[in-house]
Order: structure tokens, then C-alpha cells, then sequence
């Protein structure tokens, strides 16, 4: 067999296998929790708790998933940083601050939160790229930028709370991640902005591939290389801000998907993108469905789950690549 036929057939099993991990997530994620359901028969009780709760939630986490695993995955390209990630880095941090910000007005879900939490990510993001191009910061040094960005941030955010108690509304699951209180009406918008924006990657997956080639290989082939890193980083903060106006601050789940997924061989973003956006999705609804039903009847916030498996592999990965050069 060839090295061509033998990569598209791996390429093809890492689809079927992203595919039956979401749909598996799907089935136990609607079916398991602190009462579990029998489709056979399908009663009236089941029928609410399908619609009010578990569809919800359920939809929530896939879509969540793939936002800030795909967010990940182009922060990483962009930035030529495989630790980088919407939660360490900032990015998640900056549409955190601008959520409390909508808070501290009255402002608790729709358009506008999505349209904030998007320029809070973004801004983020702009500010730790452009301070790192200035002062010509090593990959390393990169990452405690994000750090540091996110202490600050997160300074402003709880700020805010000491001086607009309402603010605390939010409380301990929003600085954690959880996607308890979801519900249809709030989820729409994310929803609609994750599609586009991951569809909209998929159409620049060649730009990007060009980016990760390096800034004077990529000006050398033609690309307006200052242009393009803006717009990727736009996406990706889109991506991450419709992410934290659903479930909050959701933390390593842009550095541990698009990582695996690289580490199965995975190079061009034509693939890279949709099977970070499977797997993302997969991975994080089992993780919320193990962290309802783990302590039944009681739960933990996902985040808590996925820090515990987050922090080590980020610690791995700190130590093998030696500050996340690629």
C-alpha cells in the first residue's frame, strides 16, 4: 500500500472515530444524569426534561467543544505556540471581563453579550500577539504573557463584582465553567456564530497552513501576513467568546484537543480544523456527562473535570516541548 492511500485511510478513521465519539456523547449525554431516562416508552416527564434540560445541554457542550477546540487549534498555528489556548493566554479571560461587564448593565444573554465577550477575546488576544512581536518574545515567553493576562484580567473582572454585587450572579460556576443553567433561548446566538465562523476557517484552511510555514516564508509566497494573523485572530477569538457567554470560563479545552489531535498525525488544517471540532465537541459532553452523573444525584461544574485532566497535560506538555516550541 502507499504512503498516499495509507495516510487517507488513516485520515478517514480518525473521521468515523470523531463521528462515533459525538454521537456516543449524544446518547449517553441525553440519557444519563441524576434521573436517567428510557426513550421506550417516551412519556411525558421524559419529554420535558429532554426539551428543558438535557437538549440544552447537551447542544451546549458539542457546540462548546468545538469552539474552543478549533480556537485552540488556530491560536496554536497563529501564534507558532502549541500551549498556546483561548484559556491561557487570555482570551478566554478578556470575553469573561466583558460577560461581567454586560452583567454590572443589565445585559444577561443575547446578541450584545455574544458581541462583547467576541471584542473582550479578541482584544486579548491582539494585545499578547502585538506585545510579543514588539519586544520580539521568545515562544516561551509568549505564554507567560497569556499568563499574566490573564491575572490581570481577571483582577478587573473581580473588581467589578466587589463594586456591582449583582454582578455576583454569575458566581463560582461561571469562573469555573458549567453549562447548568443553559437553556435554548440563551444558546442560539453562540450557536449560530460558532457554525459560521468554523465554516469560514474551513474556506482559509490553506492560508493558515501558510502561516504555520513561518512570516517570511508566507510573505515570500505572497500573503499579507499582518492582514491574515488579524483576521485568524479574530476568528478564533469569535470562537472563544460565543464559547464563554454559554458555559463560562472552560479552561484546557483548547490545549488538550487540537495537542491529541496534532499528535495523531493530523498536520493540514483542512482536516485539522473539523476533526478538532468533532473530537472537541465529543470530548467535552462526555466530560459534563461524567461530571453530573459521577456524584449523582449531586454534580460538579465541567471545569472542574477538565481542569483535573487539563493541568497535568499542560505541565507535560511544558516539560517535552520545552515552552511549546513546535
Amino acid at each position: 500500500m502507499t504512503p498516499l492511500r495509507t495516510d487517507k485511510k488513516r485520515i478517514l478513521c480518525l473521521y468515523l472515530a470523531a463521528a462515533l465519539l459525538c454521537l456516543s456523547a449524544i446518547i449517553l449525554g441525553l440519557l444519563l444524569g441524576s434521573t436517567r431516562l428510557s426513550l421506550f416508552p417516551l412519556t411525558d416527564g421524559t419529554k420535558n426534561i429532554l426539551r428543558l434540560i438535557r437538549i440544552p445541554r447537551v447542544t451546549a457542550a458539542l457546540f462548546c467543544g468545538a469552539a474552543l477546540s478549533v480556537s485552540g487549534a488556530v491560536l496554536q498555528s497563529v501564534l507558532a505556540n502549541r500551549l498556546a489556548s483561548p484559556s491561557i493566554i487570555g482570551v478566554n479571560s478578556g470575553a469573561g471581563l466583558a460577560v461581567t461587564l454586560c452583567a454590572a448593565q443589565g445585559i444577561l444573554g443575547g446578541w450584545r453579550v455574544s458581541g462583547f465577550a467576541f471584542l473582550g477575546a479578541f482584544l486579548a488576544a491582539l494585545l499578547v500577539s502585538l506585545t510579543s512581536k514588539r519586544f520580539g518574545a521568545s515562544k516561551g515567553t509568549v505564554i507567560l504573557l497569556g499568563v499574566a493576562m490573564n491575572s490581570l484580567l481577571g483582577a478587573f473582572s473581580d473588581t467589578v463584582i466587589a463594586f456591582q454585587p449583582t454582578v455576583a450572579m454569575l458566581g463560582s460556576d461561571f469562573k469555573i465553567g458549567d453549562f447548568s443553567a443553559v437553556t435554548l433561548q440563551k444558546l442560539t446566538p453562540s450557536v449560530i456564530l460558532i457554525t459560521v465562523v468554523i465554516l469560514v476557517l474551513l474556506t482559509l484552511s490553506n492560508d493558515l497552513d501558510l502561516l504555520t510555514l513561518g512570516e517570511d516564508s508566507a510573505k515570500g509566497l505572497g500573503m499579507n501576513t499582518g492582514m491574515m494573523q488579524t483576521l485568524f485572530l479574530l476568528l478564533a477569538a469569535a470562537l472563544a467568546g460565543a464559547a464563554v457567554c454559554v458555559a463560562g470560563l472552560l479552561s484546557f479545552v483548547g490545549l488538550l484537543v487540537p495537542h491529541t489531535v496534532r499528535r495523531l498525525g493530523v498536520r493540514e488544517s483542512r482536516h485539522l480544523i473539523p476533526l478538532c471540532a468533532l473530537f472537541g465537541a465529543g470530548f467535552v459532553t462526555l466530560s459534563d456527562t461524567l461530571a453530573r452523573t459521577v456524584f449523582a444525584p449531586y454534580e460538579i461544574p465541567v471545569g472542574i473535570l477538565l481542569a483535573f485532566l487539563g493541568a497535568p497535560f499542560f505541565v507535560y506538555i511544558l516539560i517535552r516541548k520545552k515552552g511549546g516550541h513546535t
